[in-house]
């Protein structure tokens, strides 16, 4: 008896040895490539995710490294350079076609990332009266440069039709508030940014162009291989934005806790926050969900205008395997 209780009590110390070797086993390592600089409020899924320890739940530790942009990220992860990135939806169609093999796993959000902002003394109430007025955007290659001539095609109207300035991702707004320019295309934050330094702002319908919003990207070999590693980030992320979605006064107050540089700012980044929700994120079944007939449509657009050369079949730009599983 008193030797079967004595390998009862020797196996019992052997797994509580164990237990916790395996429970406290290393993070796996990660570089995620993002576009642009992370303190963007664009990126605050990334940053809330990990502030908050969603990347830590998954048992990962993130580097965040900035590229020179979506286009670049694509490259990088193609090349076997960094096996995630951020870029926007629409990114896959672009590299695709010139062999990168790249794609989507999930999108942040139903809507476009892409807003028009109007002076609102100039009596702009749609995309048809920017008809010889001066719009800036960051610059003739960007993303939102061409959801911006898709919005136009979509009213009649093409970039010959206005006078389309690139001005940098700050002077897209700043050009604007400076009253140098009637309109701008960019993402949210430049709107509060223009708001925020005293232009009373309209906000176009962007409605009849379906660019996308915000995309996770990885590699056709890394999906391949490192499938789980995959769901890991991109849950992690997604409850990044869901924070944003759920509450997005709260989610700016852990925002700036994260990033100590916008103190002070907080009613700025919550303005932010809810145009994401309400523009962007808004109305996606699934979170994460990339429509097909989307992205099928958007890269129509990029074969007519010849941003593309040829079309790639829609499946190879995306998969969605990766989202709606729960922990």
């Amino acid at each position: 008896m008193n030797k079967l209780l004595t390998k009862i009590c020797c196996q019992l110390a052997l797994a509580a040895a164990v237990i916790p070797a395996v429970a406290h086993a290393a993070p796996e390592e990660v570089t995620y490539l993002l576009p642009a600089p992370t303190n963007s409020p664009a990126f605050a899924p990334w940053v809330l995710a990990q502030h908050k320890g969603y990347y830590a739940d998954e048992n990962l530790k993130i580097s965040f490294i900035v590229a020179k942009g979506g286009v670049d990220v694509a490259k990088q992860i193609g090349a076997g350079n960094a096996i995630i990135g951020g870029a926007i939806g629409d990114t896959p169609i672009v590299v695709r076609a010139n062999g990168i093999p790249v794609k989507a796993i999930a999108v942040l959000g139903a809507g476009s990332v892409t807003m028009v902002a109007a002076n609102a003394a100039e009596n702009i109430k749609s995309l048809k009266d920017l008809k010889g007025k001066t719009v800036t955007v960051m610059s003739y290659t960007d993303t939102t440069y061409y959801a911006f001539l898709g919005n136009l095609r979509t009213v009649g109207l093409s970039k010959n039709d206005v006078q389309i300035q690139a001005a940098g991702p700050s002077g897209v707004w700043q050009v604007f508030t400076a009253g140098k320019a009637s309109a701008f295309a960019g993402v949210p934050e430049w709107v509060t940014n223009a708001t925020d330094a005293g232009a009373k702002v309209e906000l176009l319908e962007t409605g009849g162009f379906k660019s996308m919003a915000q995309a996770i990207l990885a590699s056709d070999e890394t999906i391949k291989t490192k499938p789980e590693l995959l769901k890991r980030l991109v849950r992690a992320t997604l409850r990044g934005m869901e924070d944003i979605m759920k509450d997005p006064k709260a989610a700016a107050a852990a925002y700036v806790e994260a990033l100590p540089a916008y103190k002070g700012k907080e009613a700025s980044i919550e303005a932010t926050f809810n145009m994401y929700k309400k523009y962007v994120y808004a109305n996606q079944k699934v979170l994460g969900q990339i429509d097909a007939k989307r992205m099928e449509s958007v890269q129509q657009f990029y074969v007519s205008e010849g941003i593309v050369t040829k079309a790639t079949p829609v499946n190879e730009l995306f998969t969605n395997q990766f989202v709606g599983t729960a922990r």
